[in-house]
């Protein structure tokens, strides 16, 4: 057996000791301890420890190594339980100690992926423009179940994420623009289906921000217009004007305004 010869705290870390054993051939460094595994062993000069024992210990002192470095972790920000597991995964852990940890956390109340996934989602309804879709998504990759995720939603309700993107459709629409009104709200469309929001939502958006059509458009038809012209300047009379027409159309300008733009090019 292995006889304890010497403790010492460690400078860097006073809650970690050093111990220095003697196996037979004089005092050497054996292995450091968390002071809480120290106590728990009651380990002290003189003591005699068998394999056994030396391996009890370093398995303890891993589970408390590996549980200070989640206590950290999730000092930062609430975590869910994937998240812990894969940051503690990355610190080449062993499953076991993996495990005892979480079991502990969980006893400690420092995991709880329900109430995890209520604050998250209440907090991207509140400081973010992601529909509840998006947040769906982030959730599931934290590996947050369904049934957390279904009931976690509640924070986000339908009144909140039309309100929230109605103001994206504003914002969207106040910004100049060489599109047509309608290839503009085509491209909202799409925004706001990659942001998450529903395809119920978005009808709504397009109605309460419907603008018609207006200087802007006119604008617009002009830059694109003139951009057509150039690729058919080769073309006239009624062959022009037919390309004309069915280019402008496809960028989704109206029969009325294309009439207009074209009387205006003749004037010219």
């Amino acid at each position: 057996m292995a006889i304890i010869t010497k403790i010492t705290t460690q400078q860097k870390n006073q809650d970690r000791y050093n111990i220095f054993m003697d196996y037979g051939k004089g005092e050497e460094f054996a292995f450091s301890v968390d002071s809480d595994v120290l106590i728990k062993f009651q380990l002290k000069k003189g003591m005699e420890l068998d394999e056994f024992s030396l391996v009890e210990i370093h398995y303890q002192d891993d589970i408390r190594k590996a549980y200070n470095l989640a206590v950290h972790f999730l000092a930062r920000r609430i975590r869910s339980e994937k998240e812990i597991r894969d940051y503690l995964n990355k610190k080449d852990l062993e499953q076991p100690v993996i495990h005892e940890v979480i079991h502990k956390l969980k006893g400690q109340h420092y995991i709880n992926d329900a109430e995890f996934a209520t604050a998250f989602v209440r907090t991207m309804a509140n400081t973010t423009d992601k529909g509840p879709d998006q947040i769906k998504l982030e959730l599931k990759e934290k590996g947050i179940a369904e049934g957390f995720i279904f009931t976690a939603l509640s924070e986000f309700p339908k009144e909140q994420q039309i309100e929230k993107a109605v103001k994206l459709g504003e914002k969207y629409f106040k910004k100049p623009s060489k599109d047509s009104l309608k290839i503009q709200r085509q491209k909202l469309e799409q925004q706001l289906i990659r942001k998450g929001y529903s395809f119920e939502v978005i009808q709504i958006v397009l109605q309460e921000t419907a603008i018609e059509e207006n200087d802007e458009e006119l604008e617009a038809i002009r830059y694109q217009g003139g951009k057509i012209h150039r690729k058919y300047a080769q073309y006239t009379g009624f062959e022009y004007e037919q390309k004309m027409k069915q280019s402008l159309y496809r960028k989704g300008f109206s029969i009325e305004l294309i009439e207009k733009f074209l009387s205006e090019q003749e004037k010219s």
